[in-house]
C-alpha cells in the first residue's frame, strides 16, 4: 500500500475547491453565525495534547456555549467521568475544535481556535443551573468560524433514519468486556440512569 505524504500530490486527486468554500470563512461571530451557534445545545470539542488527541462531545439544555464577544466564547465543563482528557489537553497545548450541530439540520459551523480554561467564580455563575455550577469554564478565542458541506450527515441519514441503536451493546456490557468482569454489567446499566440524573449538572 503506498500512502500520500506530498501535498501535491493530494491536491492532484482533488481539484480545487471553488469560491464559497473559500470565502465562507469569517474569523469573528457574524450576525447569522453567531444564530446558527445560539442555536446548537450539541458540539463536539476536539483539542490536542502530548499524549495525542481527544473528541468529546459537549452538551447543555440551552447553547452549548456563550458569546462573551464577538471573538471569545465560553463552555462550561458540566460533570463527566472526570477522565479529563481534554481539559489536561488545553492546559498543554491551547489548541481547539469545535463542530456545532442543530438536530433536523445536516449543516455543521465549525470554530478553529485556542482556548485556556478558568475557575472564575462570576464566569461560573453565569452558568449555574439547579444551585450547581461547573468546575470550570473553557474560554475559547475565535481563529476561524465556517460551515462544513452536508453531504457527510445527508449520506448517513443522521435525522431521518429514526432510532438504530436497539441492537447496540450496553456500555455495561462494553466495560465488563474490556475489564474481563471487574467492572461494568448488568447492575451498572440498572443504576446508570438514576446515577446520571442525579450528576447531571
Amino acid at each position: 500500500m503506498q500512502f500520500i505524504e506530498d501535498i501535491a500530490a493530494l491536491e492532484a486527486l482533488y481539484g480545487t475547491p471553488g469560491a464559497p468554500a473559500l470565502r465562507k470563512v469569517a474569523r469573528r461571530m457574524a450576525p447569522l453565525y453567531r444564530r446558527w451557534i445560539m442555536a446548537s445545545r450539541l458540539c463536539v470539542l476536539s483539542t490536542v495534547g502530548p499524549e495525542g488527541t481527544d473528541g468529546s462531545p459537549r452538551g447543555d439544555d440551552g447553547p452549548a456555549v456563550l458569546e462573551l464577544d464577538p471573538g471569545t466564547l465560553v463552555m462550561p465543563d458540566w460533570r463527566g467521568n472526570n477522565r479529563l482528557d481534554s481539559l489536561r489537553n488545553i492546559v498543554r497545548d491551547p489548541r481547539v475544535s469545535l463542530m456545532f450541530l442543530v438536530p433536523g439540520s445536516n449543516n455543521v459551523v465549525r470554530i478553529n481556535g485556542t482556548a485556556r480554561l478558568t475557575a472564575d467564580d462570576a464566569l461560573r455563575a453565569r452558568f449555574e443551573k439547579h444551585g450547581k455550577r461547573p468546575a470550570t469554564v473553557i474560554v475559547i478565542e475565535i481563529g476561524e468560524i465556517y460551515t462544513q458541506c452536508a453531504r457527510a450527515l445527508m449520506r448517513a441519514r443522521t435525522w431521518t433514519s429514526g432510532d438504530e441503536s436497539g441492537n447496540l451493546p450496553t456500555i455495561g456490557q462494553i466495560l465488563a468486556e474490556v475489564t474481563n468482569g471487574e467492572e461494568g454489567g448488568a447492575r451498572y446499566d440498572s443504576e446508570w440512569g438514576a446515577r446520571a440524573a442525579r450528576t447531571m449538572w
